[in-house]
């Protein structure tokens, strides 16, 4: 899913944080200097209040005079006036509020002249800094893997326009060239990775967050390219001068470099959004990895006891946009059951074979078929009717691989055999639960009804449904209804 960059204060809480920091810092610094003492925050109400009047006066003209618009642009000279511009509104924000209450004439001049020095020194050197890191580390990586569809006569301006303007958003990963073969080249640094005619299946092998379209006016625009690229879900932006309307999918006008672009995808998250979604799931993993760490103490020893060998069992999957990752459960199945999974294909019970269940599998621990035909369980069985073995998952949730809700994690050889409608449901970050689980799991064996739910969960997500469908799970779970 893409996730809409923000525009306005809240798109630079970083440095917002980071000032309101140096404020408070620079008044309690000033205090010091001028009393030789710390603060009392309950025993002195004329600084106390004055102190809260300038962080939420910082807060204001930050909001209000948009200081932080274009700062990873500014040079030294240019983040050194905003800086004493910032102070001196400040100062006479809080000269006025001093002026106005009763017992401002108590407030002493030093303490605020000093805080301006102060916060303007420090705030100068902390933005300096913290923009050198962000440029630093988004010049190593973006935040985002891009891949640009244009023309051999125009791609070296393309990505120098990009490289100009989203250097902190995006990591260019190959280029595509439309009206000619050449792959295995580069320009401006670029590999050329595909031509039209193959890229599609180029991009379904590989890790691709967002594709830029930016072919010339002169030759013929990709439409196959750009219709397949929206079947797999794949967030596409095209040049304004190249508009298609595509029903089904979310449009908006964006910049990328100086190019006015619409983009088109799935569906979108704001900053917002994915910060809530986001803080949700470090709660949820941090719950999750401490209950992880209790069932271990029981778990673990039967698991063991019943078939030595690790008590973890790491996999595989395909995350986030085909990025690949492990994912970890407590093994509930023997050693050698990969090995098995061959001969017990023709017991599969879903109808295509893109995916791999059975109904009744000996290759749980405990699981025997007796002499008169009778079918055991063992503890393996009962850890994942229980979906105890999927508790491990909240440490793939915590350092950010998945998601407590989202798409279900794609075994490698699985999307292997992905058509590329199918390909859509890695645009967002798999989950521990998701619109499938919570609809009946173990009794749908259609294929493209899967696909189906996981499409409508993308479609349709915002944060009310998240917490629908985590309710529903801990239902489903304490019923016992639809594990696997």
């Amino acid at each position: 899913m893409y996730q809409k960059k923000s525009h306005g204060w809240y798109k630079h809480k970083d440095f917002i944080l980071l000032d309101l920091l140096c404020i408070f810092l620079a008044f309690i610094f000033a205090y010091y200097i001028r009393n030789h003492t710390y603060i009392s925050i309950t025993d002195n109400g004329v600084y106390r209040n004055a102190m809260i009047f300038v962080l939420f006066a910082d807060l204001v003209v930050i909001i209000l005079f948009e200081i932080y618009t274009g700062v990873l642009r500014r040079g030294y000279y240019r983040e050194f006036i905003q800086v004493l511009e910032q102070v001196i509104l400040i100062e006479l924000a809080a000269g006025l509020y001093l002026f106005t209450v009763d017992d401002g004439r108590n407030f002493s001049r030093a303490v605020l002249y000093l805080t301006g020095v102060v916060y303007g020194v420090l705030s100068y050197i902390v933005r300096i800094f913290w923009k050198k890191h962000l440029i630093r580390m988004m010049a190593e990586r973006g935040e985002h893997s891009l891949y640009i569809v244009t023309s051999s006569d125009i791609a070296e301006s393309v990505v120098e326009s990009v490289r100009q303007h989203n250097y902190n958003r995006y990591d260019i990963n190959g280029i595509i060239v439309t009206d000619c073969d050449m792959p295995g080249r580069e320009i401006a640094g670029v590999p050329v990775v595909a031509a039209s005619s193959d890229a599609a299946a180029f991009i379904c092998q590989h890790w691709v967050d967002e594709v830029l379209i930016n072919v010339a006016e002169e030759h013929t625009y990709p439409q196959k390219l750009y219709e397949e690229l929206l079947e797999m879900g794949i967030v596409v932006h095209v040049n304004l001068s190249r508009i298609q309307k595509t029903s089904g999918q979310k449009q908006f006008v964006e910049k990328i470099g100086n190019y006015t672009v619409i983009t088109t995808s799935m569906n979108y998250t704001t900053d917002r959004q994915a910060l809530i979604k986001r803080l949700i799931d470090i709660a949820g993993g941090l719950v999750g990895c401490i209950l992880t760490g209790i069932l271990f103490i029981f778990v673990g020893p039967v698991i063991y006891i019943s078939s030595p060998g690790p008590i973890f069992f790491s996999q595989t999957r395909i995350g986030q946009n085909g990025k690949p990752f492990k994912m970890y459960k407590f093994r509930s199945m023997y050693m050698d059951a990969e090995a098995r999974k061959a001969e017990l294909m023709s017991q599969n019970k879903m109808s295509d074979g893109r995916m791999f269940k059975l109904d009744f599998d000996p290759r749980v621990i405990g699981n025997k078929i007796l002499s008169d035909g009778r079918k055991k369980t063992g503890i393996g069985e009962f850890i994942r009717k229980t979906s105890l073995d999927e508790f491990p998952q909240f440490w793939n949730v915590l350092n950010g691989s998945m998601s407590l809700v989202g798409t279900r994690p794609i075994l490698p050889d699985e999307l292997e055999q992905y058509e590329l409608h199918h390909r859509a449901v890695k645009k967002i970050k798999p989950g521990i639960t998701g619109m499938w689980q919570v609809s009946g799991r173990s009794d749908i064996t259609d294929f493209e009804e899967i696909v189906r739910l996981d499409t409508e969960y993308i479609s349709e997500w915002n944060i009310g449904l998240d917490v629908k469908i985590l309710f529903k799970t801990v239902l489903a779970v304490l019923k016992r209804d639809g594990s696997c």
